[in-house]
């Protein structure tokens, strides 16, 4: 079995804020193996209304591309719920080493709580029980950020997290399923973030066979990401969506 179910699909500040589209990350389960990615804000509330439901307890690791609030606000409550509160050692957390060794992010009481804490680098390979994922280059982002690269079966997964657009980006994301963050509708100069025009960039030289936009902004809200996602689709040949909040892909 595998499947990867969009827990929440917001992105920047304010959507995420005023709970415009949901924060919880992105489940994983691949053979057996459940992986949660990037837990934002109500990611345990999202766990437990999702149909069917996903017991947190089940969990196997915890991956954080970097250590924004967006993408770890609910890292301590996964940590103890992936635990059942601390009175089972186990499961792995993978983050970058600001979001751990500098002003850490995850709690003293819980540190010890998974069987390990691995610290992410850039284009090395790490594991927990059957499910294998790559680290990107590191991204133009504010702290340190890395995107990831995975196999579900035979279907090969990119998800390419925040960054500013760079040349040579596009490299690491040759992937079957790309799912990119989108975070506004037009250029924002200054700003490390990707914006449609940046999108349309990368799935035109990566051509993968499907394209899930996804980590929305207020611009790329009032533009209609399904809207935007039709019209890629159209100029560029490719099958493009726009994930929403629920969202579950089986592999």
């Amino acid at each position: 079995m595998a499947f990867l179910k969009f827990l929440g699909t917001a992105g920047a500040r304010f959507v995420m804020i005023e709970q415009l589209r949901s924060s919880g990350g992105i489940w994983v389960c691949h053979q057996d193996t459940n992986v949660l990615i990037d837990p934002g804000p109500g990611s345990i509330v999202r766990c437990a209304s999702s149909r069917p439901k996903l017991n947190p307890a089940k969990l196997d690791g915890i991956v954080l591309t970097h250590r924004h609030l967006d993408h770890t606000n609910d890292i301590n409550v996964m940590i103890e719920a992936m635990t059942e509160g601390g009175f089972k050692k186990r499961g792995v957390v993978f983050c970058p080493a600001d979001a751990f060794n500098e002003d850490s992010i995850i709690l003293k009481h819980a540190v010890n709580f998974p069987e390990r804490i691995e610290i992410l680098e850039a284009g090395k390979v790490y594991k927990v029980g059957n499910f294998e994922f790559k680290t990107s280059m590191r991204h133009i982002h504010p702290v340190e950020t890395f995107g990831l690269k995975f196999n579900l079966g035979d279907t090969a997964v990119g998800l390419l997290t925040d960054t500013r657009f760079f040349k040579g980006l596009e490299d690491f994301y040759q992937t079957d399923i790309l799912i990119i963050s989108v975070v506004f509708f037009e250029p924002r100069p200054g700003v490390d973030h990707l914006c449609l025009n940046d999108a349309e960039e990368i799935i035109r030289s990566c051509k993968p066979k499907r394209t899930i936009l996804t980590h929305f902004g207020m611009t790329m809200l009032k533009a209609r990401p399904h809207i935007q996602a039709e019209s890629l689709t159209k100029r560029l040949g490719v099958k493009v969506e726009a994930a929403y909040d629920g969202m579950c892909l089986n592999l």
